[in-house]
């Protein structure tokens, strides 16, 4: 049988695609990337915003018009909160709760009788990743979380916390590094409490992940900032470890910080921001903020305009305030009107922008090691490919046909920031 995975939303969603992607082909079954060719789509679904489970019945519409002789299986958050109604959408043939995600491939194999290959034929030759044109893999390390942010879905479509082990972490990434991955993220719903069910914590996760294995570049995907200890940046000094940090801030005032129950001051967070960039000279700070907050009233816009410039981040993810049923925050009072959200949202944008490229300008001149996704050709018979650097600054270059970039690491000039692409211009200077 042929399985197709698509996912939508959160990097833990593309990490669960992953461990699927690789059990199936354990078990004898292929990976596919067109849907036409497929005998079972695998559908990981969102609902962190309105819009999300907008998309999520979207792509579910999509893919049964695609293959509609396919058996549709659909999970994820957005299935979990609506059992029901994705059950009898045209098209679906099963719906996975979030509990059962870990048995997901032999639920679909034992409901669609299917069978497996013998033992002999278990083991794939290649992540699944590259099949999906991916060349980043997303680890999970934990799900769920024990917080209850008021505006936040996913704490409740996503339960509490559970943490993988660190051998079964590990065993992974080393498996993941023999199939030719040279980078991995750790990912999950609440990344920062790792551990916490399993008398474990993030910063022993990553000592043992850089001392057991051999993977060349280790990222975080987000953590909430108000976990870790004070000593979690002496990890930097490992260079295997990348300086970029994920840390989500949502507002740069107290007060709606308390509304949201965040666990963290703006003083702390700022602390924390210094700590990171003391550790690794152009660590890469990123965060979300969240425009229109029940009550947030213009001062309060205004105080978190500054505090967002003040600190300075190499990009910002804005979205505006979507009451999602369920949570505390959908029955606030004072609610922002749409007009006023959006034209915050754009305000917090354009300064968005404006901190990219100061942080990107800073890089004109320097030297980079960039690991490179797949290249396409262009009009003038080059390869164009993109790929990242350390702190995670997107670049491109420019090759003839016959440069072999693709998950390699090269040390490459940046030469200037290019706005419409939102990228850096480089130029390979030779390979690590």
């Amino acid at each position: 049988m042929k399985i197709l995975l698509k996912s939508l939303g959160c990097r833990l969603n593309e990490a669960e695609l992953e461990q699927w992607g690789n059990d199936f082909q354990r078990q004898g079954h292929p990976v596919v990337n067109d849907p036409k060719e497929a005998d079972i789509i695998i559908l990981n679904s969102c609902a962190v915003t309105h819009d999300a489970g907008k998309k999520s019945r979207q792509q579910l519409n999509r893919l049964t018009r695609l293959n509609p002789s396919a058996h549709l299986v659909v999970t994820g958050c957005y299935a979990s909160l609506n059992l029901a109604e994705v059950a009898d959408m045209l098209g679906v043939d099963l719906v996975v709760s979030n509990a059962d995600k870990d048995k997901l491939p032999q639920i679909i194999l034992d409901k669609f009788s299917v069978p497996t290959m013998p033992l002999i034929a278990m083991e794939p030759g290649q992540t699944s990743l590259y099949q999906r044109g991916r060349h980043r893999a997303f680890i999970k390390i934990q799900d769920g979380c024990r917080y209850r942010c008021t505006y936040c879905i996913v704490t409740i479509a996503r339960g509490e916390e559970r943490s993988r082990s660190e051998r079964e972490i590990i065993a992974e990434i080393n498996t993941l590094y023999a199939q030719g991955i040279q980078e991995i993220v750790l990912t999950g719903v609440h990344v920062g409490g790792y551990g916490s069910d399993i008398g474990s914590s993030l910063k022993q996760l990553v000592s043992h992940v850089l001392a057991e294995t051999d993977m060349p570049r280790v990222r975080f995907a987000s953590v909430e900032p108000w976990d870790l200890p004070a000593d979690f940046f002496e990890l930097f000094a490992n260079p295997r470890l990348m300086p970029h940090m994920h840390l989500p801030i949502q507002s740069g005032v107290d007060s709606v910080l308390r509304r949201m129950s965040r666990r963290c001051k703006t003083d702390e967070f700022k602390t924390l921001v210094e700590q990171a960039r003391h550790s690794v000279p152009g660590f890469n700070v990123t965060t979300d903020v969240i425009v229109g907050f029940p009550g947030e009233t213009e001062a309060e816009w205004r105080r978190t305009m500054e505090y967002i410039e003040s600190i300075g981040f190499g990009h910002l993810h804005v979205f505006s305030f979507s009451p999602r049923e369920g949570t505390k925050a959908a029955g606030l009072e004072n609610p922002v009107p749409d007009t006023l959200k959006k034209q915050r949202s754009q305000e917090m944008r354009a300064l968005g922008d404006k901190m990219k490229a100061a942080f990107y300008a800073d890089l004109i001149g320097t030297e980079s090691a960039v690991l490179w996704e797949r290249g396409q050709l262009n009009g003038q018979g080059e390869l164009v490919f993109h790929g990242y650097t350390p702190n995670y600054v997107k670049v491109r270059t420019t090759v003839d046909q016959e440069a072999l970039l693709e998950n390699r690491i090269t040390a490459t000039s940046i030469e200037h920031f290019d706005s419409q692409q939102q990228s850096v211009y480089g130029k390979v200077q030779s390979y690590a």
